[in-house]
């Protein structure tokens, strides 16, 4: 058996698809003929354009906007006339051919990206080899693996898979995929839980040990990859998969049903979006409100800063898609190490901790002026609550909510019609707002508690280090304290408490944040039903004496072990 990261939940028993792509030799040529190289790689781009537009096109109605959206990241790519400049520049200088040049302007580019502390950029560097890999066979006349051919049930094994891959699968021949490389995060990973396929992820070396049509059982519940396995796993493992499909059929039967406790608590389950596209998805899955909506990715996918009326397009239609229903919109979160190319942002020696969020939006209020001009025209075609990302000090939040009215008088000398009824609200991702969180609570309409940046500014640990990744614990008692001192501090002000941070939709950490008393729990749509589940078979008051025990423990260990005693009894 071997472990891996089980990044998309199921189980398959199947025979394997080695997948191995293909080496290119690459070589540095000299005195080539310029003329022909330029020639040759704008052809290889051209060819690998009209593919990646195929490819999105297949994947329309498969993918979410926002995994979509992947494709036009890599499209950008291969349209950037700094990077293709380069990539020309370096044959034209140095008389070389261009698939050595491709190559070697991708290098620096990608490690460039990795080098940044922040999982955008991180990606965007998989973007980079995604799409120069593609330009590069283009240039040699190197064929690239098509999966969408694939017309027997199999599971794929691969190094890893790129989003190009993983939008090509049809769900109903690919019951699942193990890779060597890659995380939960990975864009490869994120796809196959939009497209509902079992994945194993970093699972090591496995191509090496393996041969094509070999049997496979591959548990990614567990995260475990079993080849060769025998009749018995094979029964057993078929067993839990039919288990597992009967599980996820019964949870749509809670699709309209009420997060309610078996005792009568009432929460709600709202959902996390990228595009206004993302919508559709919460509310087929049960969200009863959109409690986070990025709106970074609006200037992300933009070659320029988004117009107050693109931006008001954009925020109408989530609001009218989710209306009666709340939708939580947080301003532009953005800056340090996560770069606009428009922008002219500084270089910091500790971007997470520097020139970001509303510390960029407040100190270029013509960008916020825009966007805050455009969410209160939206505002007449829903209920809009307004959140300002990492809020440091009382101070700031003043300032912002000055902006907002400030605006409000501007619109209506316009006589443009804008909503009365708009809450202005904080991510709590700062410890030191936690700890004040009961004075924030006199001034702001609610609390969202960012648990990602929250436990890694509370550990003074990165979360992408892999060296210190050991004290990213949501369930450290220290940082339950943190919560529970900011849902007290919001209860005691009569405002509500919810959490868009990837806690939120832990299964694990349900049940202590409902003891803990958190209002709303906003996540991924495809975790709502799976979360309401739990929610409607457990008793606040059960969990509330549970999290008074887990606030007096020492470690991380001793919460999770007081959780499987409390909820496997």
């Amino acid at each position: 058996m071997i472990k891996g990261i089980a990044a998309s939940a199921g189980i398959a028993v199947s025979k394997v698809f080695k997948l191995q792509q293909p080496v290119l030799n690459i070589v540095r040529k000299e005195n080539q003929d310029v003329e022909a190289e330029i020639a040759r790689l704008h052809a290889a781009v051209e060819s690998a354009k009209i593919d990646i537009a195929s490819i999105k096109e297949k994947a329309i109605g498969k993918l979410t906007d926002e995994d979509l959206a992947i494709f036009d990241a890599h499209l950008m790519v291969a349209e950037d006339p700094e990077f293709i400049g380069q990539i020309e520049e370096m044959i034209k200088n140095e008389g070389i051919n261009a698939d050595f040049a491709v190559d070697s302007v991708a290098t620096m580019f990608v490690g460039m990206f990795e080098g940044m502390d922040d999982p955008y950029f991180a990606e965007r560097a998989a973007d980079i080899k995604d799409v120069t890999f593609r330009i590069k066979c283009k240039v040699l006349g190197v064929e690239i693996p098509d999966l969408s051919i694939i017309n027997e049930e199999v599971v794929i094994v691969a190094e890893d898979l790129t989003p190009s891959d993983t939008a090509q699968l049809d769900r109903k021949y690919v019951k699942g995929f193990a890779t060597e490389i890659g995380g939960r995060t990975s864009h490869s990973a994120i796809m196959a839980r939009s497209l509902e396929i079992p994945a194993v992820v970093g699972a090591g070396p496995l191509l090496e040990n393996i041969t094509h049509g070999e049997e496979i059982i591959l548990d990614a519940i567990g995260g475990s990859i079993i080849f060769g396995p025998t009749q018995e796993q094979k029964d057993e493992y078929t067993e839990k998969a039919e288990a597992f499909i009967a599980h996820k059929e019964g949870l749509k039967v809670l699709k309209d049903a009420e997060s309610i406790t078996k005792d009568g608590r009432v929460v709600e389950l709202a959902g996390n979006i990228g595009t206004p596209n993302d919508v559709d998805s919460v509310i087929n899955n049960g969200g009863e409100a959109v409690g986070l909506y990025r709106t970074e990715f609006l200037y992300m996918d933009s070659q320029e800063l988004p117009t107050e009326e693109e931006q008001y397009v954009a925020y109408k239609a989530v609001l009218e898609k989710m209306s009666p229903g709340r939708t939580v919109v947080r301003t532009l979160d953005i800056g340090g190490d996560k770069e606009l190319p428009y922008l002219q942002l500084p270089e910091e020696m500790n971007p997470f901790l520097g020139y970001r969020a509303v510390r960029l939006t407040l100190d270029r209020p013509e960008i916020f002026r825009t966007q805050l001009r455009a969410l209160l025209r939206a505002s007449v075609y829903g209920k809009l609550s307004i959140m300002f990302p990492m809020i440091a000090t009382l101070d700031e939040f003043r300032a912002a909510k000055a902006l907002v009215e400030d605006e409000k008088k501007n619109l209506s000398k316009e006589g443009i019609a804008f909503s009365d009824d708009i809450e202005l609200g904080i991510m709590v991702e700062i410890p030191a707002v936690a700890v004040l969180a009961d004075q924030f609570a006199k001034e702001v309409d609610f609390f969202s508690i960012g648990t990602n940046d929250l436990i890694q500014y509370s550990m003074a640990a990165d979360r992408m280090n892999e060296r210190v990744s050991y004290l990213y614990q949501p369930y450290n008692p220290s940082l339950l304290r943190l919560i529970k001192q900011t849902i007290d501090g919001g209860h005691k002000e009569g405002i509500w408490v919810g959490m868009c941070g990837e806690m939120a939709g832990d299964e694990k950490a349900i049940p202590l944040l409902l003891g803990l008393g958190l209002d709303e729990f906003s996540m991924s749509a495809s975790s709502i039903l799976e979360a309401r589940s739990i929610i409607r078979n457990l008793s606040y008051k059960d969990m509330q004496e549970l999290t008074d025990k887990a606030l007096n423990c020492g470690t991380t260990d001793e919460v999770l072990a007081l959780l499987d005693e409390a909820l496997n009894a």
